[in-house]
């Protein structure tokens, strides 16, 4: 029963969409890399090793190479520098692995870029179609499903119609302050030199003819 569940899961595990992705973008990606190895070692290089030995004056690897130790051989009574026993720095395989790896870089970015375009594009196109509830709405409304211009612009005006009131916005910082500093000098206004709240600095209220008539005949 265990070797059933851990071939299932293994099954399910390299089932998976992404992992699939993943596998074909490796091969791929190794194939490519491949292509452009051969293309900087066996183009490019010779190139820029042509360019630095016409820079430096001379002919062969030997004047395009820093040697740090020389080891030397005999080829047909000819003494030469033996190449695969001596130390030495070879500039024209840095600026071509350089390259390999812009050109690689550059490639990569153009096809993510693309591949991610057209996935924004098609999720939007997806959040442009108008679900079940919607159609049935439409369809209330004698919309013809099978125009797919005229689809789309009346589920953008059934949403924008049913879209909800947008929320109050919130009060900033300084309008907070501003409300508070004047509440704080409405009540100080309110308050006497005896520092208690009373309505003594209010304005006197006129009293009505009658009950000043009534006031004066008591007099």
């Amino acid at each position: 029963m265990k070797k059933k569940g851990f071939f299932a899961e293994f099954k399910a595990f390299i089932s998976r969409g992404n992992i699939l992705d993943l596998a074909v973008g490796v091969i791929i990606g190794g194939a490519f890399s491949a292509i452009v190895t051969a293309f900087t070692n066996h183009i490019i290089r010779p190139i820029i090793n042509w360019v630095l030995a016409l820079i430096v004056g001379g002919d062969g690897l030997e004047a395009v190479y820093t040697f740090l130790k020389r080891v030397y051989t005999t080829v047909d009574g000819v003494k030469v520098i033996d190449l695969e026993k001596s130390i030495y720095i070879d500039w024209g395989a840095f600026i071509t692995a350089v390259i390999d790896f812009l050109i690689i870089a550059f490639v990569l970015f153009t096809i993510i870029k693309l591949v991610m375009s057209a996935k924004g594009y098609a999720t939007k196109a997806a959040s442009e179609r108008p679900t079940k509830e919607e159609k049935k709405e439409l369809r209330a409304q004698g919309v013809n499903m099978r125009d797919r211009k005229a689809v789309l612009a009346a589920t953008a005006e059934l949403r924008a119609k049913n879209a909800p009131a947008p929320a109050p916005v919130a009060p900033t910082q300084e309008e907070l302050l501003t409300q508070i500093l004047a509440e704080l000098k409405k009540q100080n206004e309110m308050v006497c030199e005896c520092g208690e709240e009373c309505h003594c600095h209010e304005e006197p209220k006129e009293e009505p003819k009658e009950k000043k008539s009534r006031k004066k005949k008591a007099e």
